[in-house]
């Protein structure tokens, strides 16, 4: 029998022949009101310049809670180059403007990696890395989506932002057909939760444990007129917690983007195996008491329309735009595990970005989010932002 891990390594290389036979159009960048910086580097390291950053703060007002006001995001960028041939990359994050032991701010070191530049085809990355998983892991500027947060399957299926040490290979086949495939420090199976999936399991490259290595990878065409096509994959091993039994993660995704005149759609299908899941769920219940209902299967997809409604080109920029999402970490149960089906979700964002500045974004939404309970209610939101980078 195929086992999970083989599949997902099946579903990309299937999609790898696909795009093989996708004929390129040139390097062009996919490039639209918010994404001015980008020069073909697919990182945050795109960001021009020794010093920039992104930054960005949050009116969030949810139904029956009281509302917040956040400075979710400040965030600095620091870049060297050695030589034309070596160059150094770093992303030191702070996050809800404090971090003290009373609360819930966080400093990342999200990237620090020297990239050994070889030839257009090969060249070698190594440090802190982003997982290529997804639109938004690598690219996550606020400029560059749409609503003041982030999509819901870019954060709970895919554990954006998803950074881990590793070291690997990058380049261009020919003109837009782009690769990344790197080794890293593996998710941690006993952080997995009944709602936030694999997020908990990101360990950060903080003495990350090593006794087994993860493989991610990600295919890539960018072509004309404003087309990018991609597939991405991470499969590894995730027990070393737990020595009794195996456990195991494979993921794959697709996604796409095509801006045409003032129209822009964009989607994603991200789809989670998880191995092991109900030997953990039962270990943890007769070791605490409590079982984290870990799934074995989580999936979440998008589908998202914006369309520009002032004239161009940019600045002061508007765009209308409408995203519907489905996101579930109960999708399949382990044997003898029954789904909670509050996490069961799906959610409707519609709302407007203002671009005074091709990198300063003014963002208004509601997002009317439900699940598949009888007892626990989502809760709607009115969400106010404001973003940008340097």
């Amino acid at each position: 029998m195929i086992s999970i891990r083989e599949k997902a390594i099946v579903a990309f290389v299937i999609a790898f022949g696909w795009l093989l036979v996708v004929e390129p159009a040139g390097g062009q960048t996919l490039v639209s009101s918010g994404q001015q910086k980008s020069s073909g580097h697919e990182t945050s390291s795109s960001l021009t310049g020794p010093i920039s950053g992104y930054m960005d703060f949050h009116y969030n007002n949810r139904q029956d809670e009281d509302s917040q006001l956040d400075f979710h995001r400040f965030v600095l960028l620091f870049s060297h180059s050695f030589s034309d041939r070596i160059r150094f990359v770093s992303e030191l994050e702070l996050e809800h403007a404090v971090v003290s032991n009373e609360t819930k701010g966080e400093l990342e070191l999200e990237q620090a990696y020297v990239d050994f530049l070889i030839t257009r085809t090969f060249n070698i990355r190594a440090g802190m890395l982003l997982a290529p998983v997804g639109i938004i892991n690598e690219r996550h500027e606020p400029p560059v989506f749409h609503g003041v947060e982030r999509p819901f399957v870019d954060t709970v299926i895919v554990p954006t932002t998803w950074f881990e040490t590793g070291v690997g290979v990058h380049g261009e086949f020919h003109p837009g057909l782009r690769y990344r495939a790197f080794l890293m420090a593996p998710l941690d199976s006993t952080g997995f939760d009944a709602e936030q999936g694999l997020r908990g399991g990101r360990q950060k490259g903080s003495e990350a444990n090593l006794s087994s290595i993860a493989i991610t990878g990600r295919l890539e065409y960018v072509g004309k007129p404003g087309l990018v096509l991609g597939s991405s994959f991470w499969t590894g091993d995730t027990g070393f917690q737990n020595l009794r039994f195996d456990t195991s993660v494979s993921m794959f995704e697709f996604d796409g983007r095509y801006r045409l005149g003032e129209f822009e759609t964009r989607g994603e299908y991200a789809h989670g195996f998880l191995d092991g899941m109900g030997e953990l769920n039962a270990s943890r219940q007769r070791t605490v008491g409590v079982s984290p209902n870990v799934a074995r299967e989580v999936r979440g997809f998008y589908l998202e329309g914006s369309y520009f409604v002032s004239p161009r080109p940019a600045p002061k920029e508007v765009a209308l735009f409408l995203r519907y999402e489905n996101f579930d970490t109960q999708y399949r149960m382990p044997e003898g595990f029954q789904p909670l089906k509050q996490f069961d979700r799906d959610a409707w964002i519609f709302g407007v970005t203002y671009f005074p500045d091709p990198d300063v974004a003014v963002k208004f939404d509601y997002t009317v989010l439900r699940n598949q309970s009888e007892v626990v209610k989502a809760p709607n939101s009115l969400n106010i932002g404001l973003g940008w980078w340097f």
